[in-house]
Order: structure tokens, then sequence, then C-alpha cells
């Protein structure tokens, strides 16, 4: 009927159109929804959530990306909620609970205006102003320096980050490995400065023991044996060939046929089998290595010969895995091993081993001269632990990575917002904007409430701390998130990357602007009965 074609959705009757400020309202109140199972998670006092997984598993996390990650939703405007806090762990790695909790009052702000019937154009407007402001501010007078060689200070600024999570207790710990992890991996290449955590800072997970044995590996660890019993396990200042062909006999690759006339052929084609095993063998032994690893197979014939020049062999080696040995030995992977010579070899190691962790076997190449990868060794007691673990360790990651790369920071602990929040209350304009000055009270309003502090009173005092504030610098009086006292984040030493702030406010007023720019929200449905099924409609009844 349709020639193969999928039918086009016809608009007609079927289709029930929910439209201006009542599809507006719907979809703050979406944003509300989703803001507020979150808003729990904000702080050193955050609260965990458990969430069941439809195949049984269990996640428990305080991460806003991993909460809403779980959380499957029907309602159009709040799965644009749950992208932006993916977004924002793509981008900055942190912050992923405050720029929902902030979405979310961005849009709660705007409801009051929407209802006395003023253009959601007018509000957006006012809302790009704000956001202009508060970068503006940001860039120049709100954030200071900091010195990328001062590792107390940087210390300083990733302990913030890892004390509201879980692993806030081994704060120092996850700190020294962040920073290790960090400072391996950056490279400067004619003043370009690249730092790649998810390619060669890997993290490695091992149950058992407990979390203070984690460390940084100076070079790699893999969960990998050699090939046969009877190859060395342990050898110092290692001469290492990497390769990406496989040490056995090229087999067909779809059916071969091939006819023998007499018998001798038949030997005759095993001995080229041979042959060809031996001559890439040959080629390898050329350069005297000590092992080799490689991303294919291993024959058994390959490693009789290796075993009797002395060379351990290992197989089947992630592409990954690879890489991360050539960055941390300083040797150059090849595709083919007739073109194998000496300046391919890597003898930047120190130290090759095997070592049985558990039940299993992993090999260990560290106390490399210069690595550029490293691998972070993970230990817990169990594997709810280890996950979230290194949900947490990848934050304080990013915030490492954040502050090599843009080296701005903003005071912590609500005190940033509220110094904002002033500014754009000073500049007397009325109606939406200075609604954007009143939503970004929420951080330390929230720090407050999940400490269980008295939150009138104590925003109260903020306020004045910051309206009396004449003197310069930037203002850093906010929250400790521990007790609820107002506390000078100089003395306390809370400091967050300028990179995250930005990315929170960006991100957070942008989706707002976006969610209040919808005013219809079109579906084509089925008739079930004479009911008309409508997602928005939908999603509304189930909150």
């Amino acid at each position: 009927m349709f020639g193969g074609q999928q039918p086009i959705l016809v608009l007609s009757q079927n289709t029930k159109r929910e439209s201006g400020r009542k599809v507006q309202l719907e979809n703050i109140n979406a944003g509300k929804a989703i803001a507020d199972v979150i808003r729990t998670c904000l702080g050193p006092q955050a609260m965990l959530k458990m969430l069941m997984d439809p195949m049984g598993g269990i996640v428990m996390t305080n991460d806003g990306n991993a909460i809403l990650r779980e959380i499957t939703v029907q309602h159009p405007a709040a799965k644009s909620m749950i992208e932006i806090a993916r977004t924002q762990d793509e981008e900055v790695g942190d912050g992923t609970t405050s720029v929902i909790v902030l979405a979310g009052e961005m849009l709660a702000a705007a409801e009051p205006f929407l209802q006395q019937q003023i253009h959601p154009t007018v509000i957006i407007r006012a809302y790009r102003e704000a956001l202009e402001d508060i970068i503006k501010h940001l860039q120049t007078d709100l954030s200071v320096p900091l010195d990328v060689n001062n590792k107390e200070k940087m210390a300083e600024v990733v302990k913030a980050c890892v004390g509201t999570k879980f692993i806030g207790k081994w704060s120092d710990l996850a700190v020294k490995i962040a920073l290790d992890a960090v400072q391996t991996v950056a490279l400067n290449e004619n003043g370009r400065l690249e730092v790649d955590i998810k390619r060669y800072a890997k993290v490695e997970k091992i149950p058992g023991g407990s979390i203070d044995e984690s460390s940084v590996l100076k070079g790699v660890m893999l969960n990998k044996d050699v090939t046969h019993p009877k190859m060395r396990r342990y050898i110092e200042n290692p001469r290492i060939v990497l390769l990406d062909c496989s040490l056995e006999y090229k087999k067909g690759e779809s059916q071969t046929n091939v006819e023998i006339i007499g018998e001798q052929d038949f030997t005759r084609m095993l001995q080229i089998e041979e042959e060809f095993v031996q001559r890439i063998c040959s080629d390898i032994i050329a350069v005297k290595p000590d092992i080799v690893f490689t991303e294919k197979g291993v024959s058994d014939l390959a490693q009789h010969y290796l075993l009797k020049a002395g060379i351990t062999a290992i197989r089947r080696l992630r592409k990954t895995d690879n890489l991360r040995i050539a960055r941390a030995c300083g040797a150059t992977i090849v595709n083919r091993t007739e073109e194998l010579t000496e300046k391919d070899v890597g003898t930047g190691a120190g130290l090759f081993e095997i070592k049985k962790i558990g039940d299993e076997y992993f090999t260990f190449i560290t106390n490399c001269k210069d690595p550029k990868a490293c691998t972070i060794l993970l230990r817990g007691a169990s594997k709810d632990i280890l996950n979230e673990t290194e949900r947490n360790l990848q934050d304080a990651l990013h915030v490492a990575r954040n502050l090599i790369l843009e080296p701005r920071l903003v005071a912590g602990g609500g005190a940033i917002e509220m110094a904002v929040s002033q500014l754009l209350s000073r500049k007397q304009l009325k109606g939406p904007y200075t609604a954007v000055a009143q939503a970004l009270e929420i951080i330390p309003r929230t720090l407050a409430q999940n400490c269980g502090a008295n939150t009138i009173r104590t925003l109260t005092a903020l306020r004045a701390k910051h309206a009396s504030h004449s003197g310069d610098g930037v203002c850093a009086w906010g929250i400790d998130g521990e007790s609820g006292q107002i506390v000078d984040m100089n003395v306390k030493g809370i400091w967050e990357p300028l990179a995250v702030k930005m990315q929170t406010y960006k991100t957070a007023v942008e989706t707002a602007i976006l969610l209040l720019r919808i005013d219809d929200i079109v579906s084509g449905s089925k008739k079930r009965g004479d009911d008309i099924v409508n997602p928005a409609a939908a999603a509304q009844g189930q909150e």
C-alpha cells in the first residue's frame, strides 16, 4: 500500500494539541519534578539514591548524571533536562547535580511571569542578558587566577570536588590519584596542551582489599597472562615490541580449495606454512626484544620459536591497551614484522612482571622513565563500591584536567552564586532579569537544606554579608556544607574551577530558554477506544 515506505503521520482529529501557556507551564512542572529528584544529592551531606535497573541490578550513587541515566521518563521536556546532565558530564565532568537544580529553578522563576501574561520572548530576552552579564563578571572580577605548579592549591580545589562524594572519606588519596594521573597524561606539543584522560588514564577495578590500597601506576596494567607457561614472568628493563599483526599462518578469508597431485605436495604445503611462521619469528628475534605484545593471535609454533629465543609473548591485546603501552614505554606499533627496526623497540619501561591478584593474572609494565599514559588501580570491598568510586574519581580527574587547561578559580560553597546574584540585583532591572538573580540562590539554599540548617536565617545572613561587602576582590562568604554555618571560603579553602561554573550557568539558562520557547506539543497518536493517547498528557498523569 505504501510501496515499502513507512506511512506518513497525518495530523487530523486523532491528534490532540496542547498549546500555548498550558504547555509552557507543563514543561516547567516537568523540569521542576526532575530537579526535585536530584536536589538532595547536592553538597557534602548529600543523600545517595538507590536505583534498580530493568535487569535487577542496583546502582547506588549521588552523581546527578548517573541517577538520571537510569530514570525512565515520558515527558519530552523532562527528557531534555536529563540530556543536559549528560552534556555537563561530557564537557566538564563535574557539576551535573548543580546544573539540573539550577535549570529547574530558572524554569520555576519564569512561572509567575507567564501567569501574568508576559510573553515568553520578553522573559527569554531578559534571561539572555542576565547570562551575558554573569559570564562577563565571572571571567573578570569574580574569578582568581591559579598557579598550576602550586601543588597545594591544586589539591585544595580537587579536594573540594571530591568532598561532596562517596570517596570524600579518602579524599587525600583520591586527590593524589587524580593529580598524578592528569599530570602524567598531560602532553605539551608545540605549545598545544592536550590532556586525554579517557584514552590514556585507564581505571582498572579489582574487587578485594580496601580503597586505601588504590594507586596510580607509573605505567600500564593489563588483565593478561603469558601465552606459554615456560615464558619469563619477571623482566627488568625490558625491550618491548608492539605488533598489530598475527603471529600465525594466514588462512583464506573464505573457503579455499587446494588441489594436490602427489603426497609430497601436502608435506610441502605444511612446510610452507611452517617456513612462513619461522620467517615472522626470525624478523622479531632480529631486534632482540624481551617481550612481544600483539593484538592478534600467536600460533603454537610461533610460541615455540619465541620461547627458544627467550622472548615472552602476550596475545590478543585491546587496541586501546596497545596505544597506552606505546605511550608509556616509547615503542611504536608495527603492522608488519618485516618493517621492524631498532627505533620501534620500546626501552622506557623499568619493570615487566605478572602478578596474581585474586583469581586472575595481571601484567604490569611499571617504573617507566617518562610515561605519557597510566593506569589507576582501584581496590574495594564490592563491585558497587568500586563502580561508585570510579564515577567519583572520573569527576576528580575532569576537575584536575579543567584546572590545567583553564587555570582560573571561583569560590565554592554557594559563595559565587550569591556574589553573582548580588551583582545582578544591583542593576535594578525589574522583572525576569532579577528572577535570574533569585534563581541563583537555590544553590546556597539547597546546601543549607541538605545539612539541616535553618534555611531562611542562614540565607538572610549570607545575603547581608554579600550586600555589605565593599572591599576589593571577591566576596567569598558561603555555606559550609558540613555544618550549615556561614564561612569565608578563603579560610575554608573551598574553590571550584571556573570552567565548571561557566558551563553550569550556560547550560542551565539556555535549557530554560529552550523550554520556555516551546508553546506546543504535537503528537501523532492511536485511538484507544475513544481515548486519544498523548505523551504530554500521559506524562502529566504519571507525575
